[in-house]
């Protein structure tokens, strides 16, 4: 299996989508971000991850 780089615009999505699940975490954008805190980071590594993955992407 070869791992290739994230397309700069999967990394700038998982960086902001990993920026508000932090925030969210630290209850600095509402409650009702804070609840899905854990979810919204894990769905930014997957992005990540299948930028790795998957040529092209």
């Amino acid at each position: 299996m070869n791992l290739n780089a994230p397309t700069q615009i999967v990394f700038l999505i998982s960086v902001v989508l990993a920026l508000v699940g932090l925030l969210g975490h630290l209850a600095v954008l509402g409650p009702a971000v804070a609840v899905w805190a854990f979810w919204i980071v894990f769905v930014a590594w997957l992005a990540l991850a299948a930028g790795s993955l998957f040529k092209g992407m």
